[in-house]
């Protein structure tokens, strides 16, 4: 029952909430992105010469 100790549910609580937002950062920050090498796709650029 809450009413018998009051801090007891209060600490629970406060043990709870900070392990949910420690795991959330750890999936969060644990993410990696791959880098896009810009050597290997190179955009071909097509000079055009115009005669006028």
């Amino acid at each position: 029952m809450p009413q018998m100790s009051p801090m007891m549910w209060f600490s629970l609580f406060i043990m709870f909430s900070m392990t949910m937002m420690l795991f959330n950062q750890l999936n969060f920050f644990s993410y990696k992105p791959n880098k896009i090498m810009s050597s290997n796709n190179k955009i071909k650029k097509k000079n055009i010469n115009w005669m006028w």
